[in-house]
């Protein structure tokens, strides 16, 4: 019997193919922006940057991406994201702890996410539904608490915000001669640990396995002895817990509340799952391509505003566009996988 020094290698799943689209995408648009903008695409600041900026989009794209691997949906989140920014800054300014504060935001986050999972998963109630009666809740909460703009008037909280990381070698010099080192924010570093938490989750243990099984087909998850309910319940647990962690993040980000805060954060982190290769039909995505999506929509953005097109918009044109462009290329290369399958 002879041995081979090289083994085949398996071929790549839908999830791994659909991760590696997203993050080529990314790249090459980065190197042209790179190339034909220059300006703050040239400078590694930038992205250190983007990352501060989107933190809490980040924490709120893994918590869809569970969810949305399940095959389910969750609109909430960025309402969700938004009481809990308000609920801290009030907390805060009344004299409270960041430490209750911190329990008062993962309790806000939880208590949504233990709510609605039940209503969807035991009373199977449409997740459309429930999560649209969430968000409107969160959203009317959030209103109803911010009679006027808050600001965080919290000496240790003002502390604790202005906790970064500095990379001076990463950074530039200025006009004036100043050195701008690039500096990474607390929240980022919170973005990171959920992110190789939730892609743990997701690849090693057997709930991660579970919501992949329960999202492709429920009937094969029943025959395979995972408890369907029990799992749809928990990837909405997990989803609230996150908006929780974004909510504390995005106030660490911007130090005030109002009821404006995190408008159309629910839309931006479908998108980004979407783009990184996160099916609404569920059981493919992961955490990794839905990060490069966050990635993929902020470069968008920031192309948008070098090439001189600041209008509100154009932003939301260019995200449109490229939400179909990933849909439609998903759907083609799906599609062609499955047919060079059949034969």
């Amino acid at each position: 019997m002879k041995t081979s020094f090289f083994k085949r290698k398996e071929p790549l799943t839908d999830t791994q193919l659909l991760m590696t689209i997203a993050i080529g995408i990314f790249v090459v648009m980065y190197v042209l922006a790179i190339v034909l903008l220059g300006g703050g695409f040239r400078r590694p600041k930038q992205i250190f940057d983007m990352l501060n900026d989107n933190a809490s989009l980040i924490i709120v794209a893994c918590g869809l991406t569970i969810v949305m691997i399940g095959g389910g949906i969750d609109i909430s989140v960025g309402a969700v994201t938004s009481l809990v920014v308000m609920s801290c800054v009030l907390y805060l300014n009344s004299g409270g702890s960041i430490v209750v504060s911190v329990l008062l935001a993962l309790g806000i986050g939880l208590g949504f996410g233990l709510v609605q999972g039940f209503l969807i998963s035991y009373l199977e109630i449409q997740p459309f539904i429930v999560t649209l009666a969430g968000m409107f809740f969160a959203r009317g909460m959030t209103t109803i608490l911010s009679v006027n703009p808050q600001k965080a008037d919290h000496a240790a909280f003002a502390e604790l915000r202005n906790t970064k990381i500095e990379i001076s070698w990463l950074g530039y010099t200025a006009k004036n001669g100043n050195r701008m080192p690039a500096q990474i924010e607390l929240g980022v570093v919170i973005a990171f640990v959920c992110l190789v938490l939730v892609f743990l989750l997701l690849r090693y243990m057997r709930l991660g396995r579970g919501f992949y099984a329960v999202g492709g087909n429920q009937r094969s998850a029943l025959m395979l002895g995972i408890n369907v309910k029990r799992t749809r319940f928990l990837s909405y647990v997990l989803s609230g817990l996150l908006s929780g962690v974004s909510g504390y993040v995005f106030l660490l980000h911007t130090g005030a509340g109002n009821a404006t805060n995190a408008d159309g954060m629910e839309m931006n982190a479908i998108a980004a799952a979407i783009i990184g290769g996160t099916l609404l039909t569920g059981g493919v995505g992961t955490v990794i391509g839905s990060f490069f999506g966050v990635l993929i929509l902020t470069t968008i953005k920031k192309i948008v505003v070098t090439s001189g097109l600041n209008a509100p918009w154009w932003q939301s044109i260019t995200t449109g566009g490229m939400l179909c462009f990933f849909i439609l290329l998903q759907s083609v290369v799906l599609s062609r996988r499955a047919k060079k399958k059949k034969t």
